[in-house]
């Protein structure tokens, strides 16, 4: 049983990537969607989310053994600070100085992020498909 399931091993890793990615992916479309976004029901501008990534352990015969990659949580980013933009003529201005706090979003930034995650995704997907195809000819040359 152990050796089919190191067979297995590797679309198993790779299908805990493709998860973890999916969610990193629509938490950057999130950030995307509140980049212009200064009153939300907590209060206070629209705040960046970050996708904390953990990896899946067991243990194996010689220790931990990585199985894979998980999103563990979605955390606020409390190390960026808002952005003050000067519009008196904004609902959210601050009556005295004018300035408006902007969420802690940087579009491009966000962007950059998307493809790095889509990247990832689809070298997980392409390891998948090498895997199946791999198994199926193995088991043509089985059936010969």
């Amino acid at each position: 049983m152990d050796s089919i399931d190191r067979f297995f091993g590797t679309l198993r890793t790779a299908a805990t990537a493709l998860s973890a990615e999916r969610v990193r992916m629509g938490v950057i479309a999130e950030n995307i969607a509140g980049a212009q976004v200064t009153r939300t029901p907590e209060g206070g501008p629209y705040r960046r989310k970050l996708v904390v990534f953990e990896p899946l352990l067991r243990q194996g015969q010689s220790g931990p053994e990585v199985r894979g990659v998980r999103a563990a949580r979605i955390e606020n980013d409390t190390n960026s600070q808002f952005v003050e933009i000067y519009d008196p003529g904004h609902p959210d201005a601050d009556p005295q100085s004018g300035k408006v706090l902007m969420p802690n979003v940087n579009t491009l930034s966000e962007m950059a992020d998307l493809i790095t995650s889509m990247r990832a995704y689809e070298a997980n997907l392409a390891t998948q498909e090498g895997f199946v195809r791999l198994a199926q000819r193995a088991l043509e040359f089985a059936r010969s």
